[in-house]
């Protein structure tokens, strides 16, 4: 059975809930609640193991925050001895339109403070990720409010069909790999 390392990510606490910075969280939870799969509580975050036909998705909450997740990542990936090219990072981007899906196999941090400490943790940017698009609807400088701000009403509705595409694509790299996943939902 192949098995991934599936990091999402997302700050803990009932004030971050819902929050664009989030997303990562609420893709894991809808791969989770598909599967009828709870997390628990693990070292450094909250785990729950899904199986997709012959692939075991480790789904990995970091508890550590935002700007310390690479603590939990390299922690997992020595732990599981897990390959590299067997990691997925789930992360929100404000560079995508809402709900939009972006596959990289590999990239900057693009100014993102999660991706940041994943590359320093593991000393490379050579890992895959998924970015789950927020928009960019702030003034300047509002940055930081943004993300850490709910989806209004109207996105909200959407939220559910968008994290399952999500999900989807997740899966999709899981099963038949990057290049399969970037082509079916890099929109």
């Amino acid at each position: 059975m192949k098995r991934f390392l599936i990091v999402c990510l997302g700050n803990i606490g009932p004030e971050y809930e819902g929050t664009r910075h989030n997303a990562g969280f609420m893709v894991g939870d809808t791969i989770a609640d598909e599967a009828g799969v709870p997390f628990k509580s693990c070292r450094y975050g909250d785990m729950a193991i899904v199986k997709v036909k012959n692939c075991e998705l480790m789904l990995l909450k970091p508890s550590t925050f935002m700007n310390l997740s690479g603590v939990a990542v390299r922690f997992w990936m020595n732990k599981e001895k897990m390959p590299l090219e067997n990691l997925l990072v789930i992360v929100d981007d404000l560079s995508l339109p809402f709900g939009a899906v972006r596959i990289r196999e590999k990239g900057s941090d693009a100014g993102h403070n999660g991706l940041k400490n994943i590359a320093e943790q593991l000393g490379t940017q050579n890992y895959a990720r998924l970015k789950f698009g927020v928009g960019n609807d702030f003034p300047k400088g509002g940055q930081i409010d943004f993300v850490l701000g709910k989806f209004p009403p109207e996105e909200q509705k959407q939220l559910p069909e968008k994290l399952k595409k999500a999900s989807e694509a997740v899966k999709a790299f899981c099963l038949s790999g990057a290049a399969f996943a970037m082509t079916h939902y890099n929109r």
